[in-house]
């Protein structure tokens, strides 16, 4: 890794169903958010408990996986972030998303008996 690397693994859960979209451009991709709980100490300096992060599958592999997708799955997510801006009569926003490299469903944690 060098000092200029742009690479995030998360893990959390799928916060709705997937979306695909086609751009103007022709190019496809499937869209959702990902829940991923904050750390205690970001929890002790905030009222925040989680953060979401919209993810973008472009390759065909990953779009097809982000489809299966369901609300509350547990997945982990590597990839790189991005930064769109975009101008509107109100000036000029912007927004950052994962662009997915690679998308992992996890299995769900055993519960605990009470026995």
């Amino acid at each position: 890794m060098n000092d200029t690397d742009n690479q995030v693994l998360l893990r959390g859960r799928v916060a709705d169903a997937a979306e695909p979209r086609t751009l103007p451009s022709g190019d496809e991709l499937v869209s959702f958010r990902l829940i991923v709980e904050r750390s205690a100490a970001a929890k002790r300096r905030s009222r925040h408990l989680v953060d979401t992060f919209d993810c973008s599958a472009w390759t065909s592999r990953l779009r097809t996986k982000a489809l299966k997708l369901k609300p509350g799955d547990r997945i982990e997510v590597e990839g790189e972030l991005r930064r769109l801006f975009s101008s509107r009569s109100g000036g000029v926003s912007s927004r950052v998303y994962v662009d997915l490299g690679s998308l992992t469903r996890l299995p769900e944690p055993p519960v605990a008996s009470t026995a």
